[in-house]
């Protein structure tokens, strides 16, 4: 009987072992291992193509399909490019705000035509005397908020007031009266009721002067003020004709009324032609507005209601036009 050692059995089975490690388990993997490695890259290319083609796709979809909408950004963009333009387009050259700036310019003696503040600016010690002075002057005051007021200067440092210088300082009602006494007999001095467009304002104060009107009254609301634009429209007739700019134009006229003056209303509905009147007195010649003419109560205001006749098919005439007209007949007679 052979005696089996301990080295003999392990050598064997080492030998064994190593025979079956080598041409069986790891023959085995080894096709599994190159079966899973040809798989994997088979399944990569594959998957590579269609990637390729889906890109391909949609790429070729892409320049082929017409766009529905454009983009927000496009949008944003012009709305603020039209917003910049807008801003542009407004002039601010006539324009002051700020505490400091302000309080300066009503401390001067610079011809002011309106006036925006918060109520806290205006009820304070600094601005409470110079505002109230001003709008019994005739200077539109207006109370607004925070927001409006940054709204109106466009975001600006506002501090809560903002004014827009006038082209020409106004007299008060007192010294138009006796400025016109004084350098004629028979006078006549335009009153403007609810024109609100500076062109036609503008205008008026350009024939009033070229008839040699000796004033023109403007109320305080519904009444365009004396801007660049109304300037710019009078072609240099507003630095030789009086303005005097009233709280009330009623009560203007009743004054004018005590101070010997007719009041003359311009009214399509008045049953005297204008090239029948024959009174010569101090006149007061009322415009009012081309779609609401003169108000009712101006209306009862009035000593004669005058008609222009007119000949065509035409019911109306434009403010200015009418104003010239007017000034023609009366001044010629």
């Amino acid at each position: 009987m052979k005696n089996f050692s301990k080295k003999n059995f392990t050598g064997k089975n080492n030998k064994d072992h190593k025979k079956n490690s080598n041409f069986g388990y790891n023959k085995k993997n080894e096709n599994r291992l190159e079966k899973t490695e040809q798989f994997l890259n088979n399944y990569s290319k594959n998957k590579n193509v269609e990637n390729l083609n889906k890109k391909d796709k949609k790429t070729f979809s892409s320049l082929n399909r017409k766009p529905r909408f454009k983009s927000n950004s496009k949008f944003s963009n012009k709305n603020l490019d039209n917003n910049q333009d807008f801003i542009a387009k407004k002039n601010f050259d006539d324009w002051i705000w700020g505490k400091h700036s302000v309080y300066e310019a009503l401390s001067s003696d610079r011809a002011i035509n309106r006036i925006w503040c918060t109520s806290e600016i205006f009820s304070s010690d600094k601005f409470y005397i110079l505002l109230k002075d001003l709008k019994a002057k005739g200077v539109l005051i207006e109370e607004v908020s925070w927001n409006r007021l940054s709204q109106l200067t466009y975001g600006a440092s506002h501090q809560g007031v903002a004014l827009q210088l006038a082209c020409s300082k106004t007299i008060s009602l007192e010294q138009l009266i006796d400025f016109s006494k004084h350098n004629c007999t028979n006078p006549i001095i335009l009153a403007l009721d609810g024109i609100t467009d500076p062109h036609n304002v503008g205008a008026i104060i350009r024939s009033a002067e070229a008839f040699d009107c000796k004033g023109i009254i403007i109320p305080q609301r519904r009444s365009a003020g004396l801007t660049g634009t109304v300037a710019k429209v009078a072609a240099g007739a507003l630095e030789h004709l009086q303005v005097s700019r009233v709280v009330n134009l009623n009560r203007a006229l009743e004054d004018l009324k005590k101070n010997g003056f007719l009041v003359i209303g311009l009214s399509g509905d008045g049953q005297l032609s204008i090239s029948n009147f024959l009174e010569k007195a101090p006149l007061v010649v009322i415009v009012g507005s081309e779609d609401k003419g003169i108000s009712l109560l101006t209306q009862k205001k009035c000593d004669f209601l005058l008609s222009i006749p007119l000949k065509g098919k035409t019911s109306s005439l434009n403010a200015s036009v009418a104003a010239a007209i007017s000034l023609f007949h009366l001044t010629g007679k």
